[in-house]
């Protein structure tokens, strides 16, 4: 099998070759740059590039392993970050344009991770404004652009260009976050890996909020074996988040490629089948059928709790809430100048009293205390990531009420995972007639990062779908064959 090239490498194919002194960190890292310079104009992922600074890094990185100082296998590469990660002198803007003067001081918890782990920041990705949507549509600072497609196709939000620049090749990772699926979503709808984590497990410190109860942050990467190595660095008790405290480590590593033999997974029937177009459906019930054929029980479950979660989630009470919290100042002096399909969804929480908001936090806390006893029985659920694959953006950017429609419609199934504070992790599963992505979506139970990465390398053992890679000629791509 021929080599990829360079720019759709994974991290542990990169990491191989930089430590073997096969491949240079600043050559790796100058490829990439002058990629996003070649095909970011079309595709808007980055909101940031910081190529001074990408290059001093990976200089650096490139000494330190030439001098036996490497610090693990992600030294000297490349990565990019959703732009609500505080990374020191550089503004934080979460997609809003009021916040261009955001200044940070100091790194977020993760970027301060990802640095003492030798990787180099290239920049920071466009999202949705202030985090909120899933559908990837952002009117003020722009709309990333799905690779897969040459007309304007969803690129899932919230993390849009985070999902953008890993599926089209300019950077091998990105980090996201993920409130009701804002790493999984755009992990589904752009054919790449992506790791929602349990609250608690990777630290929030640094990360501009969008809901304080359901907000985590994770990975979305080539593969499900480089969302395991960065999940690795990430993750640990932080003093300034205290979601953290008590939580430990778990070695994702260790087990990830011991198969399924043995192991219970459930098709969740149900809600999450409502409304699934018919190619995601088959796509995702052939992927849970080869889980069979790799020694696993599989077996159709009905999760009354996820019914019960969406309805005590009627109009994102608890997040707009939140997020009217955060906002409010905001919003009294600049409305006028928030995205039209954001703010109405804020000021939902503007009208929710006390008393409701402590009602719905309660009702959770039970769900989810009665949803962990389902657990006693299965290692994971298999589900569809989102009801539909990536929709043309003029068929959903149209009037409010078309827009909230599809918005729902993306978010209900990765939702579920938030509100019962379950893990979950998007593969990609499949393609549609249109060529599009297809996401399967393995959740388990809180805390079970690594159960869930090792049934996503199993099933990326066993097919070839996450190394598929979109054409961009359209995009300014160099349709020659690599030479590198």
């Amino acid at each position: 099998m021929a080599q990829r090239p360079l720019h759709y490498r994974s991290l542990s194919e990169l990491s191989r070759e930089i430590h073997a002194g096969r491949l240079s960190p600043v050559t790796l890292t100058e490829a990439l740059l002058s990629r996003i310079s070649a095909l970011d104009e079309r595709l808007h992922a980055f909101s940031q590039l910081i190529p001074e600074r990408a290059l001093a890094e990976a200089r650096a990185a490139e000494a330190a392993i030439r001098g036996g100082r490497l610090l693990g296998p992600l030294h000297g590469i490349p990565y990019a970050a959703k732009d609500l990660f505080d990374v020191a002198g550089m503004p934080t803007t979460a997609g809003s344009r009021l916040l261009r003067g955001n200044m940070a001081v100091q790194d977020s918890a993760v970027t301060q991770r990802l640095a003492e782990a030798g990787m180099v920041l290239l920049g920071k990705t466009h999202m949705v404004e202030f985090a909120y949507g899933g559908a990837g549509i952002n009117h003020v600072m722009g709309t990333p652009h799905n690779p897969w497609h040459s007309e304007p196709h969803l690129p899932g939000g919230s993390s849009s260009g985070s999902g953008v620049a890993v599926a089209a090749g300019l950077a091998p990772m990105a980090l996201g976050s993920d409130t009701g699926g804002s790493v999984r979503i755009p992990a589904a709808l752009n054919g790449i890996t992506g790791l929602k984590t349990t609250v608690g497990r990777v630290s929030r410190h640094g990360v501009f909020p969008l809901s304080y109860t359901l907000d985590s942050v994770g990975p979305l990467a080539r593969t499900v074996a480089d969302a395991a190595l960065v999940f690795q660095v990430l993750q640990g008790v932080d003093p300034r988040d205290a979601t953290t405290r008590g939580v430990a480590p778990v070695d994702a590593l260790a087990g990830l490629q011991r198969g399924v033999q043995g192991m219970r997974l459930g098709i969740a029937e149900g809600l999450f089948w409502e409304d699934v177009d018919a190619q995601v459906g088959a796509a995702v019930r052939e992927a849970a059928a080869l889980f069979t054929g790799l020694g696993a029980t599989v077996t159709s479950i009905e999760v009354p709790a996820a019914a019960e979660a969406m309805a005590l989630n009627r109009r994102g009470n608890v997040i707009a809430a939140e997020a009217y919290a955060i906002h409010r100042e905001r919003i009294a002096d600049h409305a006028d100048e928030i995205d039209p399909i954001v703010l109405p969804r804020i000021l939902l929480g503007r009208d929710m009293v006390a008393a409701d908001y402590i009602d719905v936090v309660r009702a959770w806390t039970r769900l989810r205390e009665e949803a962990l006893t389902q657990w006693d029985t299965l290692d994971a659920l298999l589900v569809p990531t989102t009801a539909a694959a990536a929709l043309p953006l003029s068929r959903v950017d149209g009037d409010l009420e078309t827009y909230m429609t599809h918005n729902v419609k993306y978010l209900r199934n990765t939702a579920v995972g938030n509100i019962l504070d379950w893990c979950g992790l998007s593969v990609p599963c499949g393609f549609t007639d249109q060529g599009l992505p297809i996401g399967l979506m393995i959740y388990g139970r809180p805390f079970a990062e690594a159960t869930v990465l090792r049934i996503g390398q199993a099933y990326q053992e066993a097919t070839e779908w996450h190394l598929r890679t979109p054409q961009l000629d359209w995009a300014g791509e160099d349709a020659r064959p690599p030479t590198g």
